[in-house]
Formats: C-alpha cells, sequence, structure tokens
C-alpha cells in the first residue's frame, strides 16, 4: 500500500498554504479554494479547510494537533531557520544537535502543528 499524503485541517487555507509555500519554496497546487497540496512523488503534504472534512461529525479539529511532527530534510538547519525568522515564540526548539546526530530546529505553523527542519549527520 503506498503512502499518499499527510492532510493538515483549518480553518484558515490561505494562511497555512503561504506558510508551507515559504517552507518548501514551492508553490501549491489548488484544485479548490478549500484545497492545496505541496510535494512530489515522495510524499505529500495537503491542506483543506474544515468544510472538506465536515461530515466526519467533528473527528478533525484544526489547530489541535499534539501529536504528529511534519518534517522537513534540509541541507542546513541553521541557515533555513535564519531564512524563515520565525517568532520567537513559535520556536519549540533553536537549532540543536541531537544524540543520534541529526542536526534539527522546530518550529510551529500559524496553526500551532510542530515543524521539525532536519538534517542528517554527514556519512
Amino acid at each position: 500500500m503506498p503512502f499518499a499524503s499527510i492532510r493538515l485541517v483549518t480553518d484558515d487555507v490561505d494562511r497555512l498554504v503561504a506558510f508551507y509555500e515559504r517552507v518548501t519554496g514551492e508553490v501549491a497546487e489548488r484544485p479548490a479554494p478549500v484545497f492545496a497540496q505541496l510535494g512530489g512523488p515522495r510524499a505529500i503534504l495537503a491542506i483543506a479547510g474544515t468544510q472538506t472534512v465536515a461530515m466526519l461529525g467533528g473527528a478533525v479539529t484544526p489547530a489541535s494537533n499534539r501529536s504528529v511532527l511534519v518534517e522537513f530534510e534540509v541541507d542546513d538547519v541553521d541557515a533555513e531557520v535564519a531564512r524563515l525568522q520565525p517568532d520567537p515564540q513559535d520556536v519549540v526548539l533553536p537549532p540543536s544537535t541531537m544524540p543520534w546526530g541529526n542536526r534539527s530546529a522546530l518550529i510551529r505553523d500559524p496553526d500551532g502543528n510542530v515543524v521539525n527542519l532536519f538534517s542528517r549527520p554527514p556519512a
């Protein structure tokens, strides 16, 4: 079974799309005002308005994630954080070297979801 995507549900699609376009440097595909997607053959990050999940009876609530990290592998964590200039209150973990060798920074997107920018140690 191939992995298809991760979908973030939000009350403000435009705001969240703008954030992830800035992070990835990509322009999102927008087949409808309430839906966008970024990515390619390896993975898709979908962003959808609450209207797209209305029939789920409240099973999905925007801006309430406390268990999933959206992760992007980057060449230089410190440079990406400097480029993005997140608000200090949105920085969960400044650029740090993890015990397993990865360099990582955790920031929050506009809905409060945690985004991990990481690089692997040199081989």
